[in-house]
């Protein structure tokens, strides 16, 4: 596996002819991670995965500093996966100095988790945007359990005219149903637990829909109570949206989104399902 720390270093190794697959991520990989990965290397000939922790989509107030890195250990499980190139750029080399331009999707970018963290999506779509520019893939991978990402992103490269192909991946969770998450390495063994009710509320609600509640308030009301009995859990939003625009939905007629965020101490967790 070829590690490449600059623009310059990477460009010199792509390819002029094979198939490129690009798996972004923040580092902390887990199984979630590795499953983007293994699709990858389904689709391509040549995989490419990047290391950036992202510092335009953090608020003033959020995790950077202590956000989970995990190098060495990250390089080895990507070279046992078969990864062929490993991106991992400095901050400075993504952002040079002074810098001022920036990618936003208007209108996706102010919901769900865009609401209660502006600018975290800004940042999302920048970096995206320069990484693609930077790896030109045919095809870029990315999971389930970033839905919102995932639309904001979509609409980007329809309205960028980009060529890259975005292949959306399925949620991998815990034997006990906890959607991975490099955040979750913050929890305690109670937090841990209490975590569950992500999980547990989007079950429930799931259950609703299958057994005939389509009123998309209605189902809110059932998540939102399976939170209720959970009071050391602070939700955030519990939400029914169309997945492409993320717009409200009042009637479930067509695949929607059911997506929720939540506090648990001082982590925040998304999860999400699509009720088809």
């Amino acid at each position: 596996m070829r590690v490449c720390t600059s623009i310059v270093e990477l460009r010199a190794v792509l390819p002029d002819t094979r198939r490129v697959g690009f798996v972004p991520t923040m580092g902390a990989l887990h199984d979630g991670h590795l499953s983007l990965v293994r699709a990858a290397k389904a689709e391509s000939d040549l995989v490419i995965v990047s290391i950036f922790v992202n510092p335009m989509q953090f608020g003033p107030t959020e995790d950077f500093s202590k956000y989970p890195r995990s190098f060495e250990r990250d390089r080895d499980l990507l070279e046992k996966e078969g990864v062929d190139v490993l991106f991992v750029p400095s901050v400075k080399e993504i952002y040079p100095d002074g810098a001022r331009t920036f990618v936003t999707v208007d209108g996706l970018s102010e919901r769900l988790c865009g609401r209660s963290r502006p600018g975290h999506f800004r940042g999302v779509t920048t970096v995206v945007a320069k990484l693609f520019n930077i790896v030109e893939p045919d095809l870029a991978f990315f999971g389930q359990k970033d839905a919102a990402q995932v639309a904001i992103i979509k609409r980007m490269v329809t309205d960028l005219n980009l060529t890259v192909r975005i292949v959306v991946c399925p949620i991998v969770r815990e034997p006990d149903g906890l959607a991975m998450s490099s955040r979750n390495a913050y929890l305690n063994p109670e937090e841990r637990r209490r975590a569950l009710v992500l999980s547990s509320a989007l079950q429930k609600v799931e259950h609703s829909f299958h057994q005939g509640e389509h009123h998309a308030p209605a189902l809110i009301a059932i998540g939102k109570d399976v939170f209720a009995e959970e009071p050391l859990v602070r939700l955030d939003y519990f939400e029914i949206v169309n997945p492409d625009t993320l717009e409200s939905v009042h009637e479930v007629e067509a695949p929607s989104l059911a997506a929720v965020a939540a506090f648990v101490g001082t982590t925040r967790l998304i999860d999400n399902i699509v009720l088809r």
